[in-house]
């Protein structure tokens, strides 16, 4: 039975761990400087923006990973894309780009998205008070009861945020390959032979937040085991 635990803790921690790093790679592996490339990542979003007529959207350098805001309406690359001129910053930032197009043309995956992420920052944080409070609860009221209610309380708040990461998943996908790769390859914007390369870079680009779905579900699943 020991083992068998061990077997399922490597099991869960390579579900979580193995997609993160296969974006690492993926990205690092791309990220060589092409000095037949003719701009940058940043150059090449801000030449989107530009192509799509997205008026009122910007581009600019972060510390805080690749992004679009749509808040802001600011597509946000990395400093090694926004200077870059790689293949990884070429694609991700026709990736970005791609869900600025998303706002433009008022998708719905988008938007709900937009929604839920409001919504789940506030739930997660009602959610620590209730998991907080439950022991105290329990302990002045003198019934486990109480502590099993609000801690189910709890966990239903944090299932909001695994619910934004599944629905952030289509999003992600739409992004790379219902925009930004049909962009690359049908713009001329990359010759043939780096187009496997782009859609590789652009599967890792919608498979970042797939460590954190897992990781959302882990530990849900977590909370869930210990009420048992």
């Amino acid at each position: 039975m020991a083992i068998l635990g061990i077997l399922g803790v490597l099991l869960m921690l390579g579900l979580v761990y193995a997609p993160q790093f296969w974006v690492g790679h993926t990205m690092r592996r791309y990220s060589d400087e092409r000095p037949d490339f003719p701009g940058t990542g940043g150059e090449m979003a801000q030449h989107l923006v530009e192509r799509f007529a997205l008026k009122g959207v910007g581009v600019e350098a972060t510390d805080a990973g690749d992004h679009y805001d749509p808040e802001a309406r600011v597509v946000r690359l990395s400093q090694a894309n926004y200077n870059g001129s790689s293949l990884t910053a070429v694609a991700v930032a026709a990736h970005e780009v791609g869900h600025a197009l998303q706002h433009h043309r008022g998708e719905r995956g988008l938007a709900l998205r937009q929604s839920l992420v409001g919504i789940a920052m506030v739930t997660d944080r009602i959610a620590s008070v209730f998991f907080i409070a439950a022991p105290v609860l329990a302990i002045a009221l003198r019934t486990p009861g109480a502590m099993l209610g609000m801690a189910v309380i709890g966990i239903g708040l944090l299932g909001i945020r695994v619910v934004v990461h599944l629905v952030t998943l289509p999003v992600e996908y739409d992004a790379s390959f219902n925009k930004a790769l049909p962009i690359l390859r049908e713009g001329g914007y990359l010759a043939e032979d780096d187009i496997a390369g782009a859609r590789s870079v652009l599967k890792a680009a919608a498979f970042t937040y797939v460590a954190a779905a897992l990781t959302s579900l882990l530990n849900l699943a977590r909370w869930i085991r210990v009420l048992r």
